[in-house]
């Protein structure tokens, strides 16, 4: 049985990552809905609609152990809907805003936290917002040019850094004390992020989280052990060979 990773592209890498590093000798399977990203400029039921679809296609070739939905957007407006459906683990994943406004609770700073536009104005993040003690020092930014450009293969450059600084120019940065990156896609940005912010500001991310959470559910527990390459099949609903080649670089590409 497999754990599986899925996401609309590239970006659930990052968290297959870390967990790869914690579980080495456990048996993955990552997903990408290719043939529908990026999922940020659909409708919600669009994207249950292609969740749910892929989980089936996965279903009807594997055998599951638990799936974790590596996509804060899918996560937003389905994971609810899919945990009924099936009777197998489903995690989802959460920006990291709680754990960024305890860090600069002392500095009195904001948090900035960076998504797709559909994830933030979905109601799972309007309610985490409630959730929250200060929800008044958390802005939001959606970044969604980053999902196109990391799918493009695109992870620094002039380009980047351009849209990048575009899209933090309304904001004083000096006022803010840590940066969510509330998409896993916008994790292969953090170097080009941190050129860009002042140094005092933290980035963070939810995949940490997203992993403790799966540990605990499935009662699994970080192996020392060393496995040479960790036992993981790519598929993607496009279902090419060169989707699967991508896919493979841009793992063995992450630090």
């Amino acid at each position: 049985m497999r754990i599986v990773f899925f996401d609309s592209g590239v970006g659930g890498l990052t968290v297959m990552r870390d967990a790869c590093r914690k579980l080495p000798s456990e048996s993955y399977l990552y997903y990408a809905d290719t043939l529908n990203v990026p999922y940020g400029t659909h409708s919600k039921e669009e994207v249950y609609g292609f969740v749910a679809d892929c989980i089936d296609d996965i279903l009807s070739r594997y055998e599951v152990r638990a799936i974790i939905i590596a996509c804060n957007t899918a996560t937003s407006v389905a994971v609810d809907d899919l945990r009924k459906r099936y009777s197998f683990p489903i995690i989802g994943m959460e920006p990291a805003v709680k754990p960024a406004l305890q860090v600069v609770r002392e500095s009195g700073r904001r948090v900035l936290a960076t998504a797709t536009p559909l994830t933030l104005k979905e109601d799972k993040f309007r309610r985490l917002l409630g959730k929250l003690e200060e929800p008044s020092r958390v802005d939001t930014l959606g970044l969604p040019g980053l999902v196109r450009f990391a799918e493009d293969g695109t992870f620094d450059g002039p380009e980047v850094r351009e849209y990048l600084r575009e899209q933090f120019a309304p904001f004083d940065l000096e006022r803010y004390g840590a940066i969510v990156l509330g998409c896993t896609h916008f994790v292969f940005f953090k170097d080009a992020i941190r050129e860009l912010i002042p140094v005092h500001m933290l980035v963070m991310d939810g995949n940490a989280g997203t992993v403790k959470q799966m540990m605990r559910v499935l009662e699994l527990e970080e192996s020392s052990g060393q496995v040479s390459e960790p036992d993981i099949v790519y598929m993607s609903s496009l279902g090419t060979e060169e989707d699967k080649r991508k896919l493979e670089s841009c793992f063995r590409r992450l630090p």
